[in-house]
């Protein structure tokens, strides 16, 4: 099978997916998308309730 140039072996057209991944990524750091909607007690808490939990049980 021909190898198109710009395309990956499985045909993958590689500038493509650099195009998708600039508009997705653009506008927004990678990571920080659910940085809002994260309750940064209630996980303190749970961590805690979690190593409680471990603690009695060994």
């Amino acid at each position: 099978m021909a190898k198109k140039a710009g395309s990956t072996q499985s045909g993958t057209n590689i500038q493509e997916v650099k195009q998708q991944n600039a508009s997705v990524t653009s506008g927004q750091q990678f990571g920080t998308e659910f940085a809002s909607e994260t309750d940064v007690q209630e996980v303190k808490r749970q961590n805690a309730q979690a190593e409680q939990n471990k603690s009695q049980n060994s």
